[in-house]
């Protein structure tokens, strides 16, 4: 039996979390959502199982202590990740943020959408379309 594909987001907001699995539910895609609060939870979960192969890959940018940038460039030094795609997830909208994470390794930009519905439907086209 096929197991369902895994996505880890990285975001300190616990409701942030919650809306999230809601939304990823709502796509109708049998997906299992993995959580870290901070990008060195990430880091530490990443590291400690080398079988952890996430399909996607969701960072907040702005966290406190390690910030989504460098939860980004750490994680892109990780061999077996490389071809994991990485989707900046973040309140931030500004073109700054979104070429400097690209430049980075960053593999899409998300604004955080303000309705539940917005977040479905950008999850469901993101998952339909392989980045």
């Amino acid at each position: 039996m096929n197991q369902a594909p895994t996505l880890l987001l990285i975001d300190d907001d616990l409701d942030d979390q919650e809306i999230f699995e809601l939304a990823v539910r709502e796509t109708k895609r049998t997906m299992h959502c993995v959580y870290a609060s901070s990008g060195f939870e990430a880091l530490e979960m990443l590291d400690s199982n080398s079988s952890f192969l996430p399909e996607y890959i969701f960072i907040d940018l702005n966290m406190p202590r390690m910030d989504g940038r460098k939860c980004l460039v750490e994680i892109r030094k990780i061999p077996r990740l490389k071809n994991v795609p990485i989707i900046i997830y973040s309140t931030a909208d500004d073109e700054r943020s979104l070429l400097e994470t690209k430049e980075m390794g960053a593999s899409k930009y998300i604004v955080k959408p303000t309705s539940l519905t917005a977040l479905v439907d950008t999850l469901a086209e993101l998952f339909k379309v392989s980045i």
